[in-house]
Order: C-alpha cells, then sequence, then structure tokens
C-alpha cells in the first residue's frame, strides 16, 4: 500500500476522530437540557412583563427586554453553537466577538444618522403640504 492511503490494520485509532470518547466541541445531554431550560425562562420572562405590565414603566420593560434577550443569545451561542475559548483554538470566540462589534457599530450608526436626520428634517406647515411640496 501507498503512504497516501495508509494502513488501516497498523493505526491507532484515536477516540475523537470517530467520535467515540472525546466530547470536545459537542454538547452532553445535560449541557443541552440546561440551556433549553435557560432559553424557556429567558423567553417566558420577557412576555410575563410585557403581558402583565410589572414594571409599569415602557422603557423600563423594553431595556429589561433587550437585556434578557442578550442573555438569551449568550446562552444560545455557549450552550448549542458551543462557541468557547477551547474550539479550535479561540479563534471562534474572536471571529464571534468581532461579528458583535460590527453589529453594534452598524446598529449605534443607523440610530445615530436617522436621529440626526429626524432632528434636521424642516418641518411642513398645512399651507405648504396642500400645495404639494
Amino acid at each position: 500500500m501507498s503512504a497516501l492511503h495508509g494502513n488501516h490494520h497498523g493505526e491507532a485509532h484515536s477516540p475523537d476522530l470517530h467520535g467515540h470518547g472525546d466530547t470536545h466541541g459537542h454538547g452532553s445531554r445535560k449541557g443541552y437540557l440546561i440551556g433549553f431550560a435557560l432559553s424557556v425562562v429567558l423567553t417566558a420572562i420577557p412576555f410575563w412583563l410585557v403581558m402583565t405590565g410589572a414594571l409599569h414603566n415602557t422603557q423600563a420593560t423594553a431595556l429589561a427586554v433587550i437585556a434578557l434577550a442578550m442573555v438569551q443569545i449568550l446562552v444560545h451561542t455557549v450552550s448549542f453553537l458551543h462557541v468557547n475559548t477551547r474550539g479550535e483554538g479561540g479563534w471562534t470566540l474572536l471571529a464571534y466577538m468581532f461579528t458583535a462589534v460590527l453589529v453594534l457599530i452598524v446598529i449605534a450608526g443607523s440610530l445615530w444618522i436617522m436621529y440626526h436626520l429626524n432632528n434636521n428634517m424642516m418641518a411642513m406647515t398645512a399651507g405648504e403640504m396642500s400645495n404639494g411640496m
């Protein structure tokens, strides 16, 4: 046999090459159940906050829902996508953080532009609106 094809009888089989033994990069049943339970709780709390009006303040409710959504993103990322510092030497986590920074820049920039456009728009009077301007 050539060196490219290898000798199947003399090779030492590593348990993680065939998915047996080592669970590096894969979650356990317990991990998935904990992630699922946290996801359910982090989904139910915002629904409860909105439906009952428990915070009596729309802005506080919105901030709580946004904060819980960000926590839920982290739970999904760690529990189901297995993004951590061990996977691929930390490059997966670094790529995830880079993506998050880019998304935050785009969102903040878009909100900043819309805010300034709204403030700098000229108000039209009723006469200008009827003239078709």
